[in-house]
């Protein structure tokens, strides 16, 4: 059987050490990604994931409201090692900033109502398969990101300083840029513990 895919989605790791010295446009960076959230799967064909792509000022910018608000709630005398952390991810190229679009969702369960209960947690699913889309396809690329999760602290920051639809519930961000080191070594658990193929 063909493997090209799962080539690639082994490709796709967290990579940690990002960089600036990226050959690609912001342009082609930019469209690839929008593709990648275009092309993924949602329930319903909700498409109820939004991506902000930043570069430069933008990218900075993201990454220092989440400094200023995690200084806001991190000891002083541990907040070295986050400083360091935050710093790593704004080396990187760009971030992508995913959400998931709420008044669709509403409307999905007040016309489905059948299905109500599921529909936050199928828009979870199809986040997840755009965020896998645009992390493999920046792999394709030779570049490298990672995901974070500092939502809900930074919220509101966010929205108010890329002036981001109320409706537009944030998720995720991903820095990516040029790979300064590669990923370490990745385990896996035993199949039989994780896997049953049934005849």
């Amino acid at each position: 059987m063909q493997n090209e895919t799962l080539k690639l989605a082994a490709q796709r790791r967290s990579i940690y050490a990002l960089g600036k010295n990226v050959t690609e446009s912001q342009d082609e960076i930019a469209s690839v990604i929008k593709e990648a959230v275009r092309v993924s799967p949602t329930a319903f064909n909700s498409q109820t994931t939004r991506a902000v792509i930043t570069f430069g000022d933008s990218h900075d910018k993201v990454w220092d409201i989440v400094m200023e608000t995690l200084r806001k709630a991190v000891p002083a005398e541990s907040f070295a090692g986050t400083e360091a952390k935050i710093n790593g991810f704004k080396a990187a190229y760009g971030t992508t900033l995913l959400f998931t679009e709420m008044d669709t969702i509403a409307n999905l369960k007040e016309n489905f109502a059948l299905y109500a209960d599921n529909f936050d947690d199928w828009s979870e699913q199809g986040i997840g398969l755009a965020m896998q889309n645009i992390w493999t396809v920046l792999a394709e690329n030779k570049l490298g990101a990672n995901v974070q999760h500092y939502n809900p602290l930074i919220d509101e920051a966010i929205h108010e300083a890329f002036g981001i639809p109320t409706s537009w519930r944030l998720r995720a961000q991903m820095p990516f840029g040029s790979i300064e080191a590669p990923a370490g070594d990745k385990d896996f658990m035993d199949d039989n513990d994780r896997f049953k193929v049934l005849k």
